[in-house]
């Protein structure tokens, strides 16, 4: 029987034996994971902290305040009305309109409630400059929306996609500059519940959409549209956005 002779080829010197491993590292970053419920637990703490904060910022404000008018160098505050009608008293504790139109009606807010304006502002201008970062990252390598409806196809798909893990569920606009963008399972309200019923269940989500407003608000300014967000929810876990664009955007 003739005998076989085997050839052993030796291990062969790829590429990326040649290149030091921190360069390997830098041509082809890890991909890092982390938890999906971590932005749920970073919103919980974000506007507990805010609240906290904004407690102290708006007692040192009625401090100066009341010194200033023990002063004599402002007028003191108006009283507000003595006996308010119940109808208006009912009719605010079952509203779920935001607290600017409250103040814009000309009645002076309680404590509680400028407490809770004090977080949503702050809470509104974290997303606002978080929305605008994370629109430029995005866009990145895309021309410029030369359309506004466009614009807001990018919020409703690639900005909620990327934030929210799902697109809009529904978009509508009366095409003279107003845009309603619905979302029937809010992913940052969806946990949202209160002991004290529906009415305070949805006081409390208003505030954990305050940032997503703001993250909406800036991504469309970073793209050139400077529109006002106003979240809407009547009922949990949906929430509106209505987008308002400037006339002749």
């Amino acid at each position: 029987m003739a005998s076989r002779s085997s050839t052993q080829i030796g291990p062969t010197i790829s590429a990326n034996s040649l290149v030091p491993p921190n360069l390997v590292a830098l041509a082809d970053p890890p991909v890092r994971q982390i938890d999906g419920a971590a932005m749920d637990y970073f919103l919980i703490e974000l506007v507990n902290t805010l609240r906290a904060s904004a407690a102290v910022a708006t007692e040192r404000s009625k401090k100066i305040e009341a010194e200033m008018v023990e002063a004599g160098l402002i007028p003191p505050p108006a009283a507000p009305p003595a006996h308010p009608m119940k109808k208006d008293a009912a009719s605010a504790r079952d509203s779920v309109t935001s607290l600017n139109s409250r103040a814009s009606t000309g009645g002076r807010m309680s404590a509680a409630d400028e407490a809770e304006e004090a977080v949503r502002s702050r809470l509104e201008a974290i997303g606002l400059h978080v929305g605008a970062n994370f629109t430029e990252r995005l866009c990145r390598d895309r021309p410029l929306f030369g359309e506004t409806l466009d614009a807001i196809k990018f919020i409703c798909k690639d900005i909620w996609a990327a934030c929210w893990d799902k697109q809009v569920d529904n978009l509508r606009t009366n095409h003279r500059g107003v845009y309603v963008l619905q979302d029937n399972s809010f992913k940052p309200i969806s946990r949202v519940s209160s002991w004290e019923g529906r009415a305070d269940a949805i006081r409390r989500a208003k505030l954990y959409a305050a940032m997503p407003a703001g993250i909406i608000r800036g991504a469309l300014s970073r793209l050139g549209f400077q529109t006002t967000v106003s979240p809407e929810i009547t009922s949990l876990p949906q929430c509106t956005f209505q987008v308002k664009m400037p006339k002749g955007a």
